[in-house]
């Protein structure tokens, strides 16, 4: 078996997030704590108790995601036996990246959670509220068709692909009239379009302004070799190296994720026959079974997840 563990991004938020792991392991309880004492604030009674507005915030979503990631990973590794090196590989969805660098030792945990704060932050302060906007192209929709739509609604301002998560499901940001034109050009060529709730146009041109204040900060931490090999939203390949890592994270603020590539390339030529997810709900492995069905996708939330996984690697 060759495995990688993936690691989810934004969207993942919901109240009452984390809570069961917290009850049942003492490791929860510790990596809730420490985030919550890197970042001074009661971050997991947010998580746990809302208000969902409260959780919604971009610089809230970011870390409590990753902190539920990192928890399952520990977990995994003190209860069941299963450190993160188990994995040949490792990859996460957008502010997920951050998530597998903690699990495999790149970053502290307490950097990990300021670095995402302040990444919530950053991209929030990037461009005023209601100038950016982000649309889901559904059904029919291709990166060709994703193309042609941002072409079109390029007349009107800055529109690009922000995700190409799986054929049926890419994401476009930019500047709103411009991602409206897109949306409807999009319809014109037989795709559902529709507008997402979100603060800012992530992964687009517009976020620069938050690229910045992330390499600054990226500069300041201590970065250490992952201990599975990584491969990056921005190029859809493994790292070469830790040198890499800062400049590859600060890209992918205004950069595409390529996560249809990613999962693609690491069932062909990476070898991956099981995909585990880490963290909060399961829409990778959904993505995963979508891309690449002909490898295992199990999604690890809770104790009986955990329970049969670790079975699984010992059958």
């Amino acid at each position: 078996m060759t495995l990688a563990f993936v690691f989810p991004g934004q969207g993942a938020q919901s109240v009452g997030m984390g809570a069961e792991l917290h009850d049942t392991f003492a490791m929860a309880r510790e990596v809730f704590g420490e985030v919550d004492d890197a970042l001074g604030q009661k971050l997991f009674s947010i998580m746990r108790e809302g208000p969902e507005d409260q959780l919604t915030l971009t610089e809230n979503a970011q870390p409590a995601i990753m902190a539920v990631s990192v928890a399952v990973s520990r977990i995994l590794e003190k209860e069941f036996g299963v450190p993160c090196s188990t994995a040949k590989y490792i990859a996460g969805h957008s502010l997920g990246e951050y998530s597998a660098h903690a699990a495999a030792g790149t970053f502290s945990l307490a950097d990990t959670a300021r670095l995402l704060k302040l990444r919530g932050q950053a991209m929030q302060r990037a461009t005023p509220l209601g100038v950016g906007a982000m649309a889901a192209l559904i059904g029919k929709a291709d990166l060709e068709l994703a193309e042609k739509a941002c072409e079109a609604g390029s007349a009107a301002g800055v529109v690009v692909i922000a995700n190409d998560n799986n054929a049926g499901q890419i994401v476009i940001s930019g500047m709103k009239q411009a991602v409206e034109l897109a949306v409807e050009k999009a319809k014109e060529l037989g795709a559902k379009g529709m507008l997402l709730n979100v603060s800012a146009p992530f992964h687009s041109p517009l976020m620069e302004p938050a690229a910045e204040e992330m390499r600054a900060a990226l500069a300041e931490v201590a970065i250490n070799q992952p201990v599975s090999t990584l491969v990056a939203n921005v190029t859809a390949r493994p790292i070469g190296g830790k040198d890499e890592i800062a400049d590859l994270l600060v890209r992918q603020v205004t950069g595409r994720v390529r996560w249809r590539e990613s999962v693609q390339w690491l069932a062909t030529e990476g070898g991956v026959t099981t995909f585990a997810e880490l963290g909060a709900g399961k829409v990778l492995t959904g993505m995963s079974k979508r891309i690449a069905p002909e490898v295992t996708s199990v999604a690890l939330n809770g104790a009986a997840d955990f329970e049969a996984f670790a079975a699984s690697l010992k059958a």
